[in-house]
């Protein structure tokens, strides 16, 4: 799947939001300054074509459906930065986000924790 810049990247998350929308329901949870109706349906439809979405026909008015998951998405997304920044390493990730404070002692902590229960499962 073709990566997506920051502009398709939020409508996704309206999408994902709504679960489905129109091109106005995107407009309407933008925030200002919003692109043009035609910008914003261009971009939709290259979602579209991308593999992101698909739609629903009523009459002359299509309602766009995710066909990615958030969560998909993440998890992809995550890996590519893993492999293309990080030497494909989980350790160096962590170790990144760790000097970077981006994650607290406390999620620390739950990362012991998931990666103990993790290994105890593994041994069984």
């Amino acid at each position: 799947m073709k990566e997506l810049n920051s502009q398709e990247e939020s409508i996704m998350r309206i999408l994902w939001k709504l679960g489905q929308g129109l091109v106005r329901d995107v407009l309407n949870e933008m925030e200002e300054p919003k692109p043009p109706y035609t910008t914003l349906a261009s971009t939709i439809r290259l979602l579209e074509r991308k593999g992101y979405l698909t739609h629903k026909l009523y009459g002359n008015t299509h309602m766009y459906i995710p066909l990615i998951s958030q969560e998909e998405y993440s998890k992809k997304s995550i890996n590519y930065m893993v492999k293309n920044f990080f030497e494909g390493s989980v350790g160096n990730f962590l170790s990144f986000m760790v000097k970077e404070k981006n994650i607290s002692k406390k999620e620390v902590e739950e990362l012991e924790r998931m990666i103990d229960d993790f290994e105890k499962k593994g041994k069984k």
